[in-house]
């Protein structure tokens, strides 16, 4: 019995020991949570591994990622070569990894992720660190992007701050780990990282702030750019020199504790280093703004990178940008084109400062040119038959109500053409309009490249109707083609990075605007206005022909003229259409037009004007019974009331005009007047005219008084002072 109860208590004693060692409650959610947990970290694993597997199938090849770029390039060179703007991303030239300098490399990896070679893409340790930083600091976590997030980033993501784009971006860096080796993504990433100002890679990098290739990188050049890629607007050498010094002091430093560099490498001076110096893009861009957008319509649809060669001759640009600076009163803004004789843009400024406002005012802005539109009166009159030395009045006159004055308020009687053009006698103008017709006008200035609206308004004479610069430039530029037409452009062509040539300007057929002798007349009466009249501020030590405007109140002021083949037109005004004092186009604007063209035809011969004027034999002929010969030989009016010129050849059409290859009969050098139908405009020349040249008697047949048409009054605020 004994034995047994001993047995008893020794089986009760092992019980209880048993259930002594058996855990409690808190032993049982710690056993379940380190299961749980081994499980959904397995699962998180698999899921991972799955998701970084599914990703690194769907990567792109690696020659694919090399060709992949975010946008076009567009590189743009002035006449003689020199780079000028470059728009949209720079990505240089592709380097190797065998070609990218050591240093280079070591500098991105010290400053951007000094564990590259260790870690997987993902670096535990860096991101334990900031977590441990936030956690005992400001809450905020840094920075914990490798080198292959970035890359990732850069490629396949945006930059937004979520923790989506984080796991994301994480995913695709092991992907890019599992799928390239460490030498191929460092390659990648430098030739693909962005460093600000538009350049991606280090060689457009080097290219844009050193000007050479990045295979020619010093150790001090090296910490610039690996110091860029923090903040690349903060510490731009071209933005804030102080900011990228210190920034690359900092790089060296990291590169020397990491064993990279020596202590003499470490020490470089680094504010010895030469950066290159960009060129102003200030009043360039007003040409590149005009200039650019007809790509669209020069090349086909085309995303590679390309480079545009222009007509820009960058010394003329900044001599007419100083010019401008110089010479446009406070308050207001300045404007200045100047092209060749082929009508290639030389300098084109369109304000006064591109960064405060870049509307163009030399090819977009309409205002009134004042009497810099008499050009267009001129050319008509002349090519009615008038003369240089032909007698005209100063005297007061009214045209259908209106009343022009001129700028001093006197008349001064009886003068010759070219004195009353060089005086800009209003009106002498507004008298040779109403002879010649005012639809007349507006189809000489349409014929000379005017695309605005033309008000036939009596007041048109005096330049009412607005128009842009460089129009009215174009048009005096055909005047000093001899009268033939000049087309303004800028783009000379266009390759892409191989060289290969996608757009080469060629040469536009040329139309004779106007004949030989209304040319030579309209140049001999340009050049008077600046040697004797309002114009001679524009005086530059050689012949110059040109004109000058004022509007009324002095709210535009006008210079238009030319020297040695180099047109060139100057505006100046406020862009409210308030008054500006003082202003008139014979002072500032002649004076800048003057500053500007002493530069630009410095290394031209002088050349003389051709203003002898080889008129046609009907209007050098006195004797008026020349024309009672050959009845082919008058002038007549045919049943619609148009012109016909003498010996012409009624062609097949039924227009009047010789069929092309054949040649008209009659006197030589007869030149027919504009034809009166085009823009609905009235005959070229006067009934007094018409009566002279076809040698009626004007004893007995005096010409029928003019019936003024029944026109609307012009506008309040019509200038009526222009000169």
């Amino acid at each position: 019995m004994a034995k047994r109860g001993s047995r008893r208590q020794a089986a009760q004693k092992a019980r209880k020991a048993a259930a002594g060692k058996q855990p409690g409650t808190f032993g049982r959610w710690v056993r379940r949570i380190a299961l749980w947990g081994t499980a959904i970290a397995v699962l998180g694993a698999l899921f991972v591994g799955l998701a970084v597997l599914f990703a690194a199938r769907s990567l792109p090849s690696y020659s694919q990622l090399k060709a992949t770029q975010n946008a076009q390039t567009i590189v743009v060179r002035a006449r003689d070569g020199t780079e000028i703007l470059e728009l949209g991303p720079s990505f240089g030239e592709w380097l190797d990894h065998d070609e990218i300098p050591q240093v280079m490399k070591d500098a991105m990896i010290s400053v951007e992720d000094r564990r590259y070679y260790s870690h997987f893409g993902v670096d535990p340790y860096g991101l334990a660190r900031a977590v441990y930083t936030a956690a005992t600091g400001n809450g905020r976590i840094s920075a914990t992007s490798t080198i292959t997030q970035q890359l990732a980033r850069n490629i396949f993501l945006n930059s937004n701050r979520t923790v989506d784009r984080k796991l994301r971006e994480g995913v695709l860096a092991l992907a890019l780990e599992t799928k390239f080796s460490k030498e191929q993504i460092l390659e990648l990433y430098l030739n693909k990282v962005y460093f600000g100002g538009g350049a991606y890679g280090i060689d457009s990098a080097s290219r844009k702030f050193f000007s050479h290739p990045a295979s020619e990188l010093t150790v001090a050049e090296a910490a610039i750019i690996a110091g860029l890629v923090k903040a690349p607007s903060r510490y731009s050498p071209t933005a804030d020199v102080d900011a990228a010094v210190g920034r690359a002091k900092t790089v060296l430093r990291l590169m020397r504790e990491q064993g990279r560099i020596t202590a003499s490498q470490a020490s470089v001076d680094v504010d010895a280093v030469n950066l290159k110096q960009e060129a102003g893009q200030n009043s360039v861009r007003y040409f590149t703004d005009w200039a650019l957008p007809q790509l669209d319509i020069l090349l086909p649809e085309t995303f590679e990178p390309i480079t545009v060669w222009t007509t820009l001759d960058v010394g003329m640009q900044r001599a007419a940008q100083t010019s401008i600076e110089a010479n446009t009163p406070n308050g207001a803004q300045g404007a200045l084109v100047s092209m060749d004789r082929d009508g290639a843009i030389l300098a084109l400024v369109g304000g006064s400062d591109y960064v405060e406002t870049s509307f163009n005012r030399a090819t977009t802005a309409l205002r009134q040119p004042g009497s810099a539109w008499k050009l267009f009166v001129y050319l008509a009159a002349l090519e009615a038959g008038y003369t240089p030395e032909d007698r005209v009045v100063d005297t007061p006159v009214t045209i259908d109500g209106w009343s022009p004055r001129n700028s001093g308020g006197g008349y001064s009687g009886e003068m010759n053409l070219r004195t009353a053009f060089a005086y800009s006698k209003n009106t002498v103008a507004a008298q040779l309009g109403n002879e010649v017709g005012f639809g007349t006008v507006a189809s000489m200035a349409r014929r000379f490249g005017i695309t605005t609206e033309i008000s036939t308004f009596p007041a048109m004479v005096l330049g009412s109707s607005e128009v842009r610069l460089i129009d009215m430039t174009r048009a005096f530029a055909a005047v000093s083609a001899k009268g033939m037409s000049v087309e303004p452009y800028g783009i000379v062509k266009v390759t892409t990075s191989d060289g290969e040539t996608l757009y080469q300007r060629e040469k536009p057929r040329e139309v004779k605007l106007v004949p030989d002798y209304v040319a030579a007349g309209m140049t001999d009466l340009l050049q008077a206005a600046v040697a004797t009249g309002t114009g001679r501020a524009a005086q530059i030590g050689r012949p110059v022909a040109g004109k000058t405007g004022t509007t009324s109140s002095n709210k535009d002021g006008y210079f238009v003229g030319f020297s040695s083949g180099i047109t060139t037109g100057v505006w100046m005004g406020r862009d409210d259409n308030r008054a500006v004092g003082g202003l008139q186009g014979g002072r500032a604007p002649a004076q800048a037009f003057a500053a500007f063209m002493r530069f630009a035809v410095k290394d031209r011969p002088p050349e003389k004007f051709e203003t002898d004027l080889q008129l046609p034999e009907w209007q050098l002929e006195p004797d008026d019974e020349f024309y009672f010969g050959d009845p082919d030989d008058y002038y007549y009016i045919d049943e619609q009331g148009n012109l016909i010129e003498p010996g012409r050849v009624e062609g097949p059409r039924g227009d009047g005009f010789p069929v092309e290859g054949e040649t008209a009969p009659g006197p030589a050098n007869r030149t027919p007047p504009p034809d009166p139908a085009r823009d609905g405009a009235p005959q070229a020349a006067s009934d007094d005219f018409l009566e002279r040249a076809t040698g009626g008697d004007n004893e007995q047949r005096s010409p029928p008084p003019r019936q003024p048409a029944q026109r609307p009054q012009p506008p309040p605020g019509t200038n009526s002072q222009n000169r």
